[in-house]
């Protein structure tokens, strides 16, 4: 087993399931994003540059799939928050499978990947 599936495979219910499914959608919406183990946490890396990476914040409730340039599309999806105050990233808090939006979250990974497509870094602010 690779260092994410460690990761996602201890993790309690219902965050592992969550996070498994969510995996899934990613890899089926975007077949070519790579998978890597950064900073003790899933990340997704589209184009070499790092797109979005999934996490369980400490005190909290939900998977908090997380797009590092959130900010540029938040206004297209209001279902990004900004959790901790955070500059850039924005992120869907999701407590449950029934709380989750695949087609939604497929269309966001869709205009991340765009956004990923037409900047030279992946950190633009």
């Amino acid at each position: 087993m690779n260092p994410v599936e460690q990761y996602l495979f201890s993790q309690k219910e219902p965050y592992q399931s969550v996070m498994l499914y969510v995996r899934s959608v990613i890899f089926k919406t975007l077949p070519n994003i790579i998978e890597k183990y950064n900073y003790k946490i899933p990340f997704y890396h589209y184009n070499k540059k790092p797109m979005c990476y999934l996490n369980i914040l400490k005190g909290t409730s939900f998977v908090d799939v997380a797009f590092v340039q959130g900010v540029f599309f938040q206004d297209k999806f209001p279902q990004l928050k900004d959790h901790n105050n955070r500059k850039q990233v924005r992120s869907i808090q999701v407590k449950s499978m029934e709380d989750f939006d695949e087609l939604m979250f497929a269309d966001l990974l869709k205009e991340a990947a765009i956004l990923l497509d037409n900047s030279k870094k992946a950190w633009n602010l």
